[in-house]
């Protein structure tokens, strides 16, 4: 069994038992949370999609770790004019494992 979830204002296909980096939420590690906004699901052939949401879809996940991504570098620069500007970024995350799919 599948699912299509959005969190963090990007969408992420899961199955049960996988470990997924999502933005970073306000959860304790090892605290059990639940993921409401599912968009759609599906087993073999059959697929349930939502409008938006499958009504009573909740998917189950424990929180593994906080953490933070790898440096983007972002560097800006005008040619002939002399600016150069460089900057860093690093977004902070939060690793979940998907504990169950229940549609």
């Amino acid at each position: 069994m599948y699912a299509v979830i959005k969190t963090g204002g990007k969408q992420y296909r899961i199955a049960t038992g996988e470990k997924l980096k999502i933005e970073q939420i306000p959860a304790e590690i090892g605290q059990e949370i639940t993921l409401d906004e599912v968009l759609s699901v599906g087993e073999g052939d059959q697929i349930k999609i939502g409008t938006p949401h499958v009504d009573g879809a909740v998917i189950k996940a424990t929180v593994l770790a906080h953490g933070r991504h790898d440096k983007v570098k972002i560097f800006k620069m005008r040619r002939r004019k002399h600016y150069q500007k460089r900057q860093g970024h690093r977004q902070n995350y939060t690793e979940i494992r998907i504990e169950s799919i229940t549609a």
